[in-house]
Order: C-alpha cells, then structure tokens, then sequence
C-alpha cells in the first residue's frame, strides 16, 4: 500500500481567491488551519465508528435505518447497468468500507483515499485481515449480500472480492487542485469517482466546497460517472468525543446548482430524512445521495 503522500491540512486553503478580500481570506485561513490541527489531534477512528455504524444506525432488522438505505442506494446505482470501467476512486473514504461493497463487483480496481493516516491505517488493516479493525463489517457484507441475491453464508466469499479489487489506499486532500499523487488515476481520468460525507464535512462555505468539488470531478473522465452522499443542512459534526468541527450547511437546491457548475449532469437526487436527530454525531436534518455524470 502507498505511504502518505504529504500532510496538508485538511481544512487549510491552498490560494488566493481573488473575489475575496485579503483580510477575509486570512480570516478563512486561519479557521482552516484551526479546524485542522482539532481535526488531526481529536479525530477518533473508533468513535467515529462507533457513533454512526453501529445500533442504532446500523440496524439492519429495519429497512428504513441508515445504513441499510445507504447499501440499498449504492446497490441500487451500480446495478442499472450503466456504471461500467476499469477504476473506480472512492474519494476521502474515511475508516470506512460498506461504500465499495456493491461496487468491488462491477470494477476490478479500486482505489481508496483519505487525509488521515490513522483513517488509512484501519483501512490497511481491514485489507491486510490482520485483526486490528475497530468495526466488524460482517453484517454489513452479510446485508450486501442479501441485496445481490445470494445467502448471508456468502459474505466471506464478497469480502475476499473486496480485497483482492482494493489496490490501494492513498493520501487525498480535496481542497489542492491535484487532491491525489498523479499516478492514482490513469491520465484520462478515473471511469468513476465515489465519495461519501466528504465535502460536507471538510468545506466551511458554498465557494470551498464548489472549487472542491471540481477538483474531485477533475480526476473524472468524461463521461464518467460521479456518485455523492452527504448530509443536508448540518453545522457540525463530531470525529470523537473532543471533535466537534463546524461545516457548511448546504441545502438541496446547492447540491443540484453545485454538480451543474462543475460539469456535471445529475441523473437521480434523493433524500433521506432523518427524522430522529442523533445530536452526538451532528445535526444534519438528512442525508442526500446523488448519481450524476460528467459531461
């Protein structure tokens, strides 16, 4: 597996946005550099883990929990047929693998990304099987795997294809106009791009996570599809018990104006309501997933 690439702030901008005044941009810079250093020193990988994959969340006796709607989107988007290609780049994945499990069985490379290195290191770990993962994902490939029609039994067989799809696990910072090494991606681009609760948590305000977005799409070819999931209307959200970070609140209407700037068609926006607030997490009044393509 790659090693890090560099240790960028998550939150701290690169450039000069010349539309804003110099003394706002160093009040911006230095709430990034701010909100990056709580990141990087507070941000707990089994917490956060434990916060938003397991019970209640993740209750997979009911069909309208989160985490079951989510595999259920994700399935839904990759069996219709028209997501094909060779490599898909999973941006900003976090500590987290129920993202890829629909798609490891369209694509046979997968690449894995995020800031963190402690968010890297569980991911290795997972791959490696070493028995150091703060989460078993058991009932979430077992649940994946209801989904495609085969037995619960079969999860170790789709876990097994999950790793041997996964090539790699890389250093990304969305916020620099080349967010992964440029040997990630071939030159024309990745044939789809996924990213999940990402922007939403790393952008400050509208025109961060515009540019942001399009460095993300950059590394799309065209054509290729782009799939997102992240939350509406949260100010806040917590990576352990001392990181409470501040976030962009963006509404539905955004989302649909922002992918339209940034080259892309959407094909499917939907919504899922949260209609029980989990205030220890954040306070996101739903969760969105789009589908769209680049054009």
């Amino acid at each position: 597996m790659s090693q890090s690439q560099n240790q960028s702030p998550l939150w701290l901008t690169s450039h000069i946005w010349t539309e804003r005044p110099v003394s706002e941009e160093k009040t911006m810079d230095a709430e990034h550099q701010a909100l990056a250093e709580t990141f990087q020193q507070a941000f707990d990988t089994a917490e956060y883990l434990r916060y938003n994959y397991t019970y209640p969340r993740a209750d997979f006796t009911k069909e309208d929990s989160f985490c079951v709607w989510t595999l259920k989107t994700l399935h839904k988007a990759f069996t219709e047929g028209d997501i094909k290609g060779g490599v898909l780049l999973d941006v900003g994945s976090g500590p987290t693998i129920y993202q890829v499990m629909a798609a490891c069985e369209i694509f046979d490379k997968v690449i894995m990304s995020d800031f963190l290195e402690a968010n890297r290191n569980e991911l290795r770990n997972w791959l490696e099987n070493n028995g150091k993962c703060s989460l078993d994902w058991s009932p979430f490939f077992k649940y994946a795997c209801k989904l495609e029609g085969r037995e619960a039994s079969a999860w170790e067989e789709k876990a097994a294809r999950l790793r041997k799809v996964v090539k790699d696990v890389v250093h990304v910072d969305v916020h620099l106009p080349q967010p992964v090494s440029t040997d990630v991606v071939p030159p024309e681009g990745a044939d789809c791009i996924l990213s999940c609760f990402c922007l939403d948590c790393a952008c400050l305000n509208m025109s961060i996570y515009s540019r942001d977005l399009g460095h993300v799409v950059s590394l799309l070819k065209p054509s290729g599809h782009f799939l997102i999931i992240g939350s509406v209307g949260m100010t806040y959200w917590c990576g352990g018990p001392k990181a409470k970070l501040p976030t962009y609140p963006i509404t539905e209407a955004e989302i649909c104006e922002r992918l339209s700037e940034n080259g892309l068609s959407l094909i499917r926006l939907e919504i899922y309501p949260l209609t029980k607030k989990a205030e220890i997490t954040d306070d996101a009044r739903a969760i969105f997933f789009a589908k769209a393509k680049k054009n």
